[in-house]
């Protein structure tokens, strides 16, 4: 899959913590371990997926005392009065405690017109409370690559405690055929004479622009796909059980 450089990258900075936990407990000097991140990447594209995985493995290596996962976005940490960014960025970051904040479209606290804009108390909050609770929770913002960039130079605590990036690459058009193979078995659906090869030239032809949705599309293909044979099968006066499960090129939505 897609994810297969994003697996490297998190298993090279989970042995780093796996290692360093095991030299403390050997009475050895252990390298500081970064562990706030940010993902980068298109929509749909395994961030949040991944994200959670890493609490569980934070989580089973008695990193993190829960290891689950609190999504937020700008409307969860930035209020509307003078006082109360502070005070919601505070309470996400303690539903978090013993696991992981995901930050979606971080980029979104640092808007290019800020303005009066409270969305940098909440950066400054969060770098703070991130300095002060170090052992408690960890960090992922996470947004397109180019936004992120601005993120993190709002300020400068904030590219120090996301010291690591790691990229989501958009998917290729067999990944996404993969994805939609993964949706007709656990849908009990079969892909029918030709539906593959149908499957590949749709998602070759698929705009990739910044609102492609990547796994979501693939997704939203196999939901597509699944309407159209049932308006087919519901004209069939007996269909029998291949009528009822197989797929084929003709259910495929048009390509936009």
């Amino acid at each position: 899959m897609g994810l297969a450089g994003v697996k490297r990258e998190v298993r090279l900075l989970i042995n780093m913590i796996e290692v360093g936990r095991r030299r403390r407990q050997a009475g050895l000097k252990a390298a500081s371990a970064r562990r706030h991140l940010v993902f980068t990447g298109s929509p749909g594209t395994g961030k949040t997926t991944v994200a959670r995985l890493y609490g569980e493995i934070l989580h089973a290596l008695e990193v993190l005392e829960r290891g689950h996962l609190v999504e937020v976005s700008r409307v969860d940490l930035v209020g509307e009065h003078i006082g109360s960014t502070a005070i919601r960025t505070q309470e996400a970051f303690d539903r978090a405690r013993g696991g992981l904040l995901f930050i979606d479209e971080a980029y979104a606290l640092s808007p290019e017109d800020s303005g009066r804009d409270f969305g940098r108390e909440a950066i400054d909050t969060l770098v703070k409370l991130m300095e002060d609770h170090r052992e408690e929770v960890v960090v992922i913002a996470a947004g397109y690559t180019t936004e992120m960039e601005r993120f993190l130079a709002t300020n400068p605590g904030v590219a120090s405690r996301f010291s690591r990036s790691i990229t989501f690459g958009d998917y290729a058009p067999e990944e996404l055929l993969h994805i939609v193979r993964q949706q007709a078995e656990e849908h009990e659906y079969q892909l029918g004479d030709g539906a593959q090869e149908a499957l590949l030239r749709h998602f070759h032809a698929v705009p990739k622009g910044p609102s492609f949705g990547n796994g979501r599309a693939a997704r939203q293909t196999f939901e597509a796909m699944v309407e159209r044979h049932a308006s087919r099968v519901a004209q069939l006066p007996e269909p029998d059980t291949d009528d009822l499960t197989l797929l084929y090129p003709d259910d495929l939505p048009a390509a936009r």
